[in-house]
């Protein structure tokens, strides 16, 4: 990153993470303006602050923005899968017995990554997955993903995660998704 400051990687819990709602917005953006101009309503900023104020009410939820200087760059974050959660649901088909049974340590749910579009291409948004993931105590991970977002798809893929199902979030206007999962135990 010839000519940019060292990145630098913050970590917030909810009530941070909260504090920091503007500059998650600013980060989304940025991030997803060629979504957000189709004006499809779930792409929508307005809906995703929707849904980034409903995950900060998670237990254990925890975001990592990275920074080049003052300037953030990126983000992303998660929070571990508790007993009685709705991540599942809309799941079309398990794929093993037991699979959707969570107790608050055997999955973390990865539900965001993103990197503003100046930033793309150098390796940020895999250092912000790892930073996220580092010293996880789940067992797995797990994350949803548009089964046309080939970026994306190439990149979980080369880091390690494997498609597994597909799922309508509850959201409203939420596209099918595919669900891809990571060991955690390696």
């Amino acid at each position: 990153m010839s000519g940019r400051h060292e990145l630098t990687f913050k970590r917030f819990d909810a009530v941070g993470a909260h504090q920091q709602r503007e500059v998650v917005s600013q980060i989304h953006r940025d991030a997803y303006a060629e979504r957000i101009a189709t004006g499809e309503a779930f792409a929508s900023d307005e809906a995703f602050m929707t849904r980034f104020d409903a995950y900060t009410q998670r237990e254990g939820f925890d975001l990592v923005m990275a920074y080049d200087g003052d300037e953030p760059v990126g983000q992303a974050w998660g929070w571990p899968l508790t007993s009685g959660t709705r991540w599942w649901d809309g799941l079309e088909a398990e794929p093993e017995p037991g699979f959707t049974v969570e107790d608050g340590t055997r999955t973390f749910a990865f539900s965001e990554i993103m990197v503003r579009r100046v930033w793309t291409g150098q390796g940020i948004a895999h250092a912000l997955h790892d930073d996220l993931l580092a010293n996880r105590q789940e067992q797995r991970a797990t994350l949803l993903v548009r089964p046309d977002n080939t970026a994306a798809y190439t990149s979980y893929t080369r880091w390690g995660w494997r498609p597994v199902a597909r799922l309508r979030p509850g959201w409203p206007d939420a596209p099918k998704m595919d669900v891809m999962l990571l060991d955690l135990t390696r």
